[in-house]
């Protein structure tokens, strides 16, 4: 069978995308499970998280999102039989592609899929839920009441960031980069999941005032527009308090940055709308905040916390609560509380050309692949 693959080739560190022939191990571990893909997402490959872990792959295997139908479980499998449709991410040191047909994978790693929920819908939300569920659990601790900022909310991760913080209670604003994402954002309203057992006329009822239920959004924020500033934008829509809970997808570390880099807000601007108590979740590994922006911190008792969801499959040590996030991701998408960004599936033979943008970011949406 056949996976893609890529490779950093040359000096300057140019990424390669490759299809080459692999075959799944005959030699079966007592916990892993055979799984038939059915579809599998894309997302960027973090190299630089590879060369941090030291794993020395030549070929770094592209898909990790996965889902199928499990066909052969190990002798000391429990969770899991023959048969059971399942969603899971490959760990980082996995040697098949989840683009093959057939991989093997720790029964650890896999939560079963939902009848109702397809299959393009349970590889598409599945890493961004688990994303979500660490910045606001784990990392902020969300609660109702508090008030969030999620930056690029029109992106796969946002989306479900912000249909989570409103499921709690959250009052929840977003950056639009484009008049396009603002569109879209102010279009988000919540679900309302149905139930076959109710009467006609009271489904009618509900799909009306779904209609016409105020946006998920209290506010999106023109960052695309030159007059529309952020600090003041949310200063305003707080009440000059500040936010509980900022979420960046970047940030501009120095006033004088790459043109590219501008719609990106500055480090001193995020620490000047934390409230007292607030929490930082940066997306941004090489944060560097001078003793200045240390000092407003202390002064607001706030904190800066690392988003890096991979730490649940690197490490074992909380693999319960790994797997009961990724539960509660499928079961919300079951009814309907997570509605997924993503493409109209993408045939395998188009993988490698849709893996080409995915990583130098030219889609705005999660692109699956139908196997």
């Amino acid at each position: 069978m056949k996976g893609l693959y890529c490779k950093l080739s040359g000096d300057q560190g140019d990424v390669k995308f490759l299809v080459q022939e692999t075959s799944v191990p005959t030699d079966m571990g007592d916990h892993q499970v055979k799984v038939q893909v059915k579809s599998c997402a894309l997302s960027p490959v973090e190299f630089k998280l590879y060369e941090d872990l030291k794993l020395g792959m030549e070929h770094y295997p592209v898909g990790r999102e996965i889902a199928g139908v499990v066909l052969q479980v190990g002798p000391k499998v429990t969770f899991l039989q023959p048969d059971d449709e399942v969603v899971g991410i490959l760990p980082l040191d996995v040697e098949l592609s989840g683009l093959c047909s057939v991989v093997l994978i720790d029964e650890y790693n896999l939560v079963q899929k939902p009848e109702k929920v397809s299959w393009f819908d349970a590889v598409a939300a599945i890493k961004d839920g688990l994303r979500a569920y660490t910045a606001l659990h784990t990392l902020a601790r969300m609660a109702a009441g508090q008030t969030l900022l999620v930056l690029d909310g029109a992106s796969p991760f946002g989306v479900v960031a912000i249909q989570l913080a409103h499921y709690h209670g959250v009052k929840v604003m977003a950056t639009a980069l484009s008049p396009e994402d603002q569109k879209f954002l102010e279009e988000l309203r919540p679900s309302v999941a149905f139930d076959s057992s109710l009467s006609y006329f009271f489904l009618l009822w509900l799909a009306f005032t779904q209609g016409v239920q105020e946006s998920l959004l209290a506010r999106v924020i023109k960052v695309w527009d030159s007059k529309e500033d952020l600090v003041d934008s949310c200063l305003e829509e707080t009440g000059g308090l500040g936010l509980d809970i900022i979420i960046d997808s970047g940030v501009r570390l120095y006033e004088e940055e790459l043109e590219a880099l501008m719609h990106l807000p500055h480090k001193h601007d995020l620490i000047t709308l934390l409230a007292v108590g607030g929490h930082w979740v940066t997306t941004e590994q090489n944060l560097q905040l001078d003793p200045p922006d240390s000092h407003i911190l202390f002064l607001k008792a706030a904190s800066v916390s690392f988003l890096n969801e991979e730490v649940w499959a690197a490490s074992r040590a909380k693999q319960g609560r790994y797997l009961h996030i990724m539960k509660d991701v499928v079961e919300k998408l079951s009814t309907g509380t997570f509605r997924p960004l993503l493409e109209d599936p993408v045939p395998l033979y188009e993988a490698t050309v849709s893996m080409e943008m995915v990583q130098r970011k030219q889609v705005r949406k999660r692109i699956v692949i139908k196997l």
